[in-house]
């Protein structure tokens, strides 16, 4: 038995030393030269695949550039890869691909165990069967017993498999499957079999039995190894290496357990239809119950709010001394909802003062909205101090914030402060870190719903603070999503499926902190229509230089690019994987900050923006809902340059 034990760790560890290395193999079909756009473009693909490859369960394809630059880039991580370990092989092959493949326009590389396959190529190979280039290796060793009983196991067993794999879903084609072979020393026989999921179900089975001839071929079978192609993978072995937890049920050629029992399988599959029918409707109950418990959880949440907000009520008489009665030399500015006042306090404190318009059928709405806010503590936040309410008179107190708001420095071209990168990128940075609050760290879940260059305010050393609250929307902790009839907001900055169907998200913020990155670099705002002699608006601008490897063109031309290159492009990346139309795609909040902080973060590839000029987004959502846009005179406090 010690002998055998020693002999199973020998036969394992051999395995590993032969397929352990990455087997990268560099196409003889065309070279590019270094530095040039497809250069380019295979950097940046490969350089985001891996974290595209992770958050996408596992498999991914994309392409980038134009032609004749215009790279396709495939990622696959095994069916027991847990998201870091596919993050972590996907990545390393990549590289090694690069370095191995430093100017081949084709290549692929199976990295790991295999754990992953990473794929490129000038040229679309999504879905198409390939054979070769081919990698394989075996033990050494040849089952030296009678085999008959092992050929017929094995071959059941690999049908079985095949089988379960090739009918695999779009996202995993992926089977593991394990046998016991009675009268063989080695009586354990384990197998995995996986391809791409975009091969359709007769190339995947096709594939891996091209995979199992090869080891047919020999006249008494091995102890273990590996075929690895292009679409497939296949690996064996008398020991379990694959994840067992994290795989799929293992097929199992055998009905009966070794005392002549019902496997635990075969009960389940007997038992659970039985149950389900009665289980789904107990779990729907449920869910409706909780959501109901919570809903009204979080009404008495706000209530509370309310009322524990009430103790930072000012007296009107107050504020008008602090505001010279609302003098005209100290109104700051005038939004759709009301004036914005400059005002001193008793102790001296310098405020903003906001008075709701009387006229306004939003305005008491948006009191109520800005009064919830008085709990919210960042330095990335503009503060509101308290608020009054007598009579007829709603008004906001808000800190003094001096720099007036960031649409006075990054479009006003007379303004003789010039917003060096340095700067724009602690703003964009400051942005990034106040949504964050809103949208995870605060006491209650805040959609802001009206993110815009007015509503940054920049105090006296150049840090914004976002503002103006009126419109923001408060979520449960655990809701994702929510839906409006009236739709309101400033056109550009909301996101695609707000204009059109009403649904917003903490990802609908998200869009609009993307509009505002791509404003802040290029000092252009999102309605500037006009790039040299093309009409085109601002993201459609953006995505063009994007894939014809000129990005950094959008830069506005008094910025230095320089030794922040780098730099800039990832704000620009940045800014176009959140202006993504497809929601699910589009980074979180605490993404966006941690892709900030570190230049280590690697970024997806960004799919194509969501445009609305050019398209009939805005001429649906006219006839679809009943909006209440606000225009440039409709800002609120943060509007404190007159316009």
């Amino acid at each position: 038995m010690k002998n055998h034990i020693q002999f199973l760790f020998l036969s394992h560890i051999l395995f590993i030393i032969i397929s352990s290395c990455s087997a990268a193999s560099c196409y003889d079909t065309g070279n590019f030269t270094s530095n040039s756009t497809y250069a380019n473009n295979r950097y940046q693909i490969l350089s985001s695949l891996a974290s595209n490859v992770s958050s996408n369960g596992g498999f991914f394809t994309t392409s980038i550039g134009l032609e004749p630059n215009k790279i396709y880039a495939l990622g696959l991580c095994r069916g027991d890869s847990n998201t870091e370990s596919c993050f972590g092989c996907v990545n390393s092959t990549s590289q090694e691909l690069m370095a191995e493949c430093p100017n081949q326009k084709e290549a692929l590389s199976w990295g790991g165990d295999p754990e992953c396959l990473v794929r490129y190529a000038n040229h679309s190979f999504f879905g198409i069967l390939k054979f070769d280039p081919s990698d394989a290796g075996y033990n050494n060793s040849d089952i030296s017993s009678d085999f008959s009983d092992f050929a017929q196991i094995w071959d059941v067993l690999m049908d079985r498999m095949i089988d379960r794999a090739s009918s695999g879903t779009s996202k995993l084609k992926y089977a593991t499957g394990e046998a016991r072979v009675n009268n063989l020393l080695f009586q354990d026989i384990y197998a995995l079999v996986q391809c791409t999921p975009d091969l359709s179900p007769t190339d995947c089975s096709n594939c891996q039995r091209a995979n199992i001839a090869h080891y047919q071929w020999f006249d008494s079978p091995r102890q273990g190894g590996y075929v690895f192609r292009p679409n497939c993978i296949f690996r064996w072995g008398s020991y379990r290496f694959y994840n067992a937890s994290a795989s799929p049920p293992p097929v199992n050629v055998n009905g009966l357990a070794d005392d002549g029992s019902i496997e635990p399988g075969t009960i389940a599959a007997i038992v659970v239809p039985t149950i389900t029918l009665f289980a789904f409707v107990v779990a729907i109950t449920c869910i409706i119950l909780k959501r109901r418990r919570k809903k009204r959880d979080q009404e008495v949440e706000i209530a509370d709010e309310v009322d524990s907000a009430k103790s930072l009520q000012f007296d009107f008489a107050t504020i008008r001394i602090a505001t010279d009665n609302f003098s005209a030399a100290n109104k700051l500015g005038q939004g759709g909802f009301g004036a914005v006042y400059k005002g001193k306090l008793p102790d001296g404190q310098l405020v903003a003062v906001k008075r709701l318009s009387r006229h306004s059928n939003q305005g008491e709405v948006e009191f109520k909205n800005e009064v919830l806010m008085t709990k919210l503590q960042h330095r990335n936040l503009v503060r509101l101090l308290g608020f009054c309410f007598a009579g007829n008179e709603r008004l906001l107190i808000y800190e003094f914030v001096p720099n007036s708001s960031l649409d006075h420095f990054i479009f006003d071209q007379t303004n003789p402060t010039i917003l060096n990168w340095e700067i724009r990128y602690r703003i964009i940075w400051g942005i990034a870190r106040g949504l964050l609050y809103l949208h995870e760290d605060s006491r209650l879940r805040i959609i802001h719903r009206d993110l815009k260059a007015s509503n940054i305010l920049l105090d006296e050393e150049m840090n914004p603070k976002i503002s103006d609250f009126g419109m923001a929307r408060l979520f449960a902790m655990d809701q994702i999503q929510d839906n409006t009839n009236r739709v309101v907001g400033t056109f550009g900055y909301m996101a695609p499926e707000y204009v059109l169907h009403g649904h917003f998200s903490a990802k609908s913020d998200v869009y609009s902190f993307g509009v505002l990155v791509l404003e802040i670099i290029s000092g252009r705002k999102i309605s500037h229509s006009v790039y040299g002699e093309e009409a085109e608006d601002l993201l459609t601008y953006a995505w063009k230089n994007w894939n014809g490897g000129t990005a950094l063109k959008l830069a506005d031309s008094i910025l230095s690019v320089g030794s922040r290159s780098d730099e800039m492009m990832r704000c620009i990346n940045i800014g176009l994987l959140c202006v993504q139309e497809n929601v699910s795609r589009r980074p979180t909040m605490a993404s966006v900050v941690q892709m900030l902080s570190s230049s280590k973060v690697s970024l997806a590839a960004p799919l194509r923006p969501a445009f609305f000029r050019g398209t009939s987004v805005v001429s649906e959502a006219s006839t679809s809902l009943t909006k209440t846009n606000q225009s440039k005179s409709e800002a609120s406090i943060t509007e404190l340059v007159p316009r």
